[in-house]
């Protein structure tokens, strides 16, 4: 069985971290901001990556719901809320910045999703024991 390394841990960070990023930012370089400019026109294009970042999105959820389970999913979400609490709380950022606590929620959202997607692989590397899917054979 292999484990999984810090790099992979970090790879992982950052594909949820550019999914979030693209799909929502308050930079308006965004999905979110792209779309809300055109609007009401659209494109194929825009339509394309809309699906794109679906399917990016339906892979990281489902598969945090599956490894975390709904406990483990609700710890994530507190563990990352808790943090971003002590960050503003520290004053290592000013709770006024409406930019910058919403880069935080989408650094903890990326951080939430991340954690989703290795924890099966923490879970073997520290315990030792396997997640195993349900899988048809037929």
């Amino acid at each position: 069985m292999r484990g999984i390394s810090w790099l992979g841990l970090l790879a992982r960070f950052v594909f949820a971290l550019a999914l979030v990023f693209a799909t929502y930012n308050p930079s308006a370089y965004s999905y979110y901001g792209w779309v809300a400019g055109e609007l009401p026109e659209y494109s194929a294009f825009m339509i394309f990556v809309g699906i794109v970042l679906l399917i990016g999105w339906t892979i990281l959820l489902r598969a945090t719901l599956r490894s975390l389970g709904p406990f483990g999913l609700l710890l994530a979400i507190a563990f990352f809320g808790v943090l971003l609490w002590l960050v503003v709380d520290v004053g290592l950022l000013p709770a006024d910045s409406t930019q910058a606590i919403t880069y935080l929620i989408l650094l903890a959202l990326s951080g939430v999703l991340a954690t989703g997607v290795s924890w099966s692989h923490v879970r073997r590397r520290v315990s030792g024991q396997a997640d195993v899917d349900d899988v048809d054979e037929g």
